[in-house]
This record gives structure tokens, sequence and C-alpha cells, in this order.
């Protein structure tokens, strides 16, 4: 598996824990617990971002991985 397919693949990951811990947050019934939960969703939320940056410059600077 190429580093490119590596980021996508941990891209998909990122997204999927994103959108779990908002939905944790959004059925905790505790507050604390509810702001945990969405202080991580947004912190994998940054991670998220950073990955796709990340694809979009090896999109750019390696013709192979460039989109059809």
């Amino acid at each position: 598996m190429t580093v490119y397919s590596n980021v996508k693949q941990s891209l998909a990951t990122v997204k999927g824990i994103e959108t779990q811990l908002s939905t944790l947050a959004l059925n905790a019934m505790d507050e604390k617990a509810q702001q945990a939960f969405h202080q991580a969703m947004l912190l994998v939320g940054e991670i998220k971002q950073d990955l796709q940056i990340r694809i979009h410059q090896m999109e750019r600077e390696e013709p192979q991985y460039k989109p059809n």
C-alpha cells in the first residue's frame, strides 16, 4: 500500500471517528460528557483538515495521485 493510500485510508477512519464523537456528544446525558465528546470531535476535525491538506499536496506534487 502506498503512502497516499495510507493517508486516504486514515482520512476515512478519522471521518468515522469524528461522526461517532458527534453522535456521542448529542446522545450523552451528562453535560461534562457532552463537552468532552464535543472537544474530542473538534480536535479530530482539525486532524481531518490536516489530512485533507496533505492529500491535496500529494495530488499536486505527484502526478500519479491526481484524481481522474
